[in-house]
């Protein structure tokens, strides 16, 4: 069986390389974008098995993203990511099709236990 292929999309450099080798640590395919559009061009490229997003960058915020995430690929699990979310964010994003909602500091399990249930019956790399 194909590693899922997950597609991190965060401008914290730091944050999204670590996360990127945590998951790559435990058998998934992972890249990185450092903002919305690098990420939609990615997706157009390569389309992931699910979206990591955080919902706070520069440019085009995550909500952005996550909004033109759905307009081309509306299938695509979307799960966001915030340190800053508010209730209202929170609601936003559901409202929009984000299929899971995490705060950071982010728990590494309940994110891969998030990518597991978004990702159940999706077949690895498409």
């Amino acid at each position: 069986m194909d590693a899922l292929n997950i597609l991190l999309i965060d401008d914290e450099e730091a944050f999204v390389t670590t996360l990127q080798e945590r998951l790559e640590m435990r058998g998934f395919a992972a890249r990185v974008a450092l903002d919305g559009q690098s990420g939609l061009d990615l997706i157009a490229q390569d389309p992931p098995d699910v979206v990591v997003l955080d919902l706070r960058m520069p440019g085009m915020s995550g909500l952005e993203t996550l909004r033109r995430i759905r307009g081309a690929w509306p299938g695509l699990p979307v799960i966001m990511l915030s340190g800053h979310g508010s209730d209202q964010d929170f609601e936003a994003c559901l409202n929009l099709g984000a299929a899971r909602y995490h705060k950071k500091p982010l728990d590494i399990e309940d994110l891969l236990e998030s990518i597991r249930t978004v990702t159940q019956g999706h077949a690895p790399g498409r």
